[in-house]
C-alpha cells in the first residue's frame, strides 16, 4: 500500500514495494474478498470447474437429458413396432340368469349358467407403405438430434459461464483499480491542502482536486456494484448456492492465453468442419432428413396395406344347481372347446375425403420449410465461424497493444513518481499519470479475457468442446 509520511511526501520504500509487485498476481489476488472455500466445494474454482459445475446443475441441461431419454424410448418403440408382432391375451368369466343359449344343444334355456373363456392373439403388419420403416429411421435421426441438442445446451451453458466468469474478473479488477485511484486522488488532495496553507497552491486547484476525488469515488462505487452484480450473475448461471462464497482461480487467464496463442488453423477447414459436425448443423440437417421421410410416409398412405394375424381361444361352461346335471371337467372342456384362426387382411384406401392428399401437401410444405431453415442456419453458422476467427485475430492484436501500453504507462508512472517527489510536476499531472497507468492495467486485462473467450469459441467450432479445452 502507498503511504504518506509526516511531511506529506510519498514513502519511497512503499512505492518500491508497490511497483515491484508482480502485475498479474497483485491484480488478481484481491478477489479473495468474495469469500473462501466451503464444505463440499474447492477453495478456488478454475474456469473448467465452474463450467463442469454449471453443466452438472443446469436446469436446461437436465431438461435436455429428459428429452433425450424420451427420444430413446421412441426409438425403441419404433424398432419393436417394425420387427415384432403385437400380442395380447384375455380372459373372461360371467354368471347368467334368465334366457341364454345352451352351448351344448345350441338352444335357448332359462337355467342359470356360468361361462369362462380364454384367448390369445397376435398381429403383424406386413406392409403399411413403409411407415414403420420410416418411423424407425426418423427415431434414429431424432436420437442423434437429441444427443446434439443436449451437447448444444451444454455448450451454451459453458459459454454463458465463461462470459460471466470473465466479467467477474474484469469488474473486480476494475473496482480495485478505481479504489487505487481514489487513494491516489486522496493523497494528492491532502498534499495540495498542505501546500495551500503554505501558500504554494491556489484554492482553485484544491477545489478541482476535490472534484476529481469525488468523481473517482463515484466511479469506484459503480464499479463495485458491477463487480457484485457480475458475481451474482455467475452464481446464477452456475446454479451455485447464492449464500455460499465463490472464489475463482485468478491465475488462470494468463495460462489459458499462453496455450491459446498456438492455434492457427486454416479458416476454410474450420468452416467445413463446423458445417459437418457442429450440433447446430446436425440439428438442421436432421430436421430436413425427418421431414423428407415424413413426406415419403404421407405419399405411401395412398397405397394398400397388408397385415397378418392369428389367435387361439377356448371356453368352459357349467350349470350350477341344475338337477341331475353332471358338469364336464374343466380340463376336458379346455381341450375340447379350443379353436385357432389365422387371418390375412388387405386394406385398400379408396376415398377418405382427400385427407391423404392434404397430408402430402402439408408434409411437402414442412420439408420445404426445413430445407430453407437448414440453409439459413448453415449460412449463419458459416458467418459465426468466420466472425469468430476475425474476432480472435482482432482481439489478439488488441491484447498485444494493450500489454505494450500497460508496460509503457508503468514506466511513465515510475518516472512521474520521481518527478512528483522532486516537485517537478503538479499534483494534477501526477494524478493523471496514476490514472493512465491504472486504466492501462484494466484495458490489458479486458483485452486478455476477451481474447481468451474468442479463442475458445474458435476452438469450439474446430471440434473441441469447451470442457475438453485446456
Amino acid at each position: 500500500m502507498i503511504k504518506v509520511n509526516s511531511a506529506g511526501c510519498l514513502s519511497v520504500w512503499a512505492l518500491v514495494l508497490f511497483l515491484t509487485a508482480p502485475l498479474q498476481a497483485g491484480a488478481f489476488a484481491r478477489y479473495g474478498a468474495y469469500g473462501g472455500g466451503s464444505a463440499g466445494f474447492p477453495d478456488k474454482m478454475t474456469l473448467r470447474q465452474c463450467m463442469e459445475y454449471a453443466v452438472e446443475h443446469s436446469a436446461k441441461v437436465k431438461a435436455a437429458q429428459a428429452d433425450l431419454s424420451d427420444v430413446r424410448v421412441e426409438r425403441r418403440d419404433a424398432v419393436l413396432k417394425t420387427f415384432t408382432p403385437a400380442v395380447s391375451a384375455s380372459s373372461y368369466g360371467y354368471y347368467n340368469w334368465g334366457r341364454s343359449v345352451d352351448p351344448e344343444t345350441n338352444t335357448y334355456s332359462n337355467i342359470k349358467s356360468f361361462h369362462n373363456g380364454y384367448s390369445l392373439s397376435a398381429g403383424l403388419t406386413l406392409f403399411d407403405g413403409f411407415q414403420a420403416v420410416n418411423n424407425m429411421k426418423i427415431a434414429r435421426t431424432s436420437l442423434l438430434m437429441g444427443i446434439s441438442r443436449e451437447q448444444l445446451t451444454e455448450d451454451e451453458v459453458c459459454l454463458a459461464t465463461m462470459e460471466a466468469w470473465s466479467n467477474v474478473l474484469y469488474y473486480s479488477e476494475l473496482s480495485q483499480i478505481l479504489a487505487d485511484q481514489v487513494m491516489a486522488a486522496q493523497m494528492s488532495l491532502d498534499k495540495a491542502r498542505k501546500e495551500e496553507r503554505l501558500g504554494k497552491k491556489a484554492y482553485a486547484d484544491v477545489v478541482q482536486m476535490e472534484a476529481e476525488l469525488a468523481d473517482k469515488q463515484y466511479q469506484s462505487l459503480l464499479a463495485k456494484g458491477k463487480a457484485d452484480d457480475a458475481l451474482l450473475t455467475l452464481k446464477s448461471v452456475m446454479m451455485w448456492p447464492l449464500d455460499t462464497p465463490l472464489v475463482l482461480d485468478t491465475e488462470e487467464p494468463s495460462r489459458l492465453v499462453l496455450t491459446a496463442s498456438e492455434n492457427r488453423k486454416d479458416i476454410t477447414q474450420t468452416v467445413d468442419y463446423a458445417l459437418a459436425h457442429n450440433p447446430q448443423a446436425i440439428l438442421a440437417e436432421g430436421n430436413v432428413s425427418n421431414a423428407r421421410r415424413q413426406l415419403s410416409t404421407a405419399r405411401w398412405q395412398l397405397a394398400p396395406s397388408l397385415s397378418l394375424s392369428g389367435g387361439w381361444c377356448t371356453t368352459y361352461f357349467t350349470y350350477p344347481g341344475r338337477a341331475g346335471y353332471t358338469p364336464v371337467p374343466f380340463r376336458q372342456q379346455f381341450k375340447n372347446n379350443r379353436g385357432e384362426y389365422i387371418q390375412l387382411s388387405l386394406s385398400i384406401p379408396i376415398y377418405n375425403r382427400l385427407q391423404a392428399q392434404s397430408s402430402v401437401k402439408r408434409r411437402k410444405n414442412a420439408y420445404d420449410r426445413a430445407v430453407a431453415e437448414r440453409d439459413q442456419k448453415l449460412a449463419e453458422l458459416e458467418a459465426e465461424v468466420k466472425r469468430a476467427a476475425q474476432d480472435r485475430d482482432n482481439t489478439l492484436s488488441s491484447w498485444k497493444l494493450a500489454l505494450k501500453r500497460a508496460e509503457v504507462q508503468q514506466e511513465a508512472y515510475k518516472l512521474n513518481v520521481k518527478k512528483f517527489e522532486q516537485g517537478m510536476i503538479s499534483s494534477i499531472e501526477y494524478q493523471t499519470a496514476v490514472n493512465n497507468w491504472l486504466q492501462a492495467q484494466a484495458d490489458r486485462l479486458q483485452a486478455q479475457l476477451t481474447y481468451m473467450i474468442k479463442e475458445k469459441v474458435l476452438r469450439y467450432y474446430q471440434g473441441q468442446s469447451y470442457l475438453s479445452q485446456q
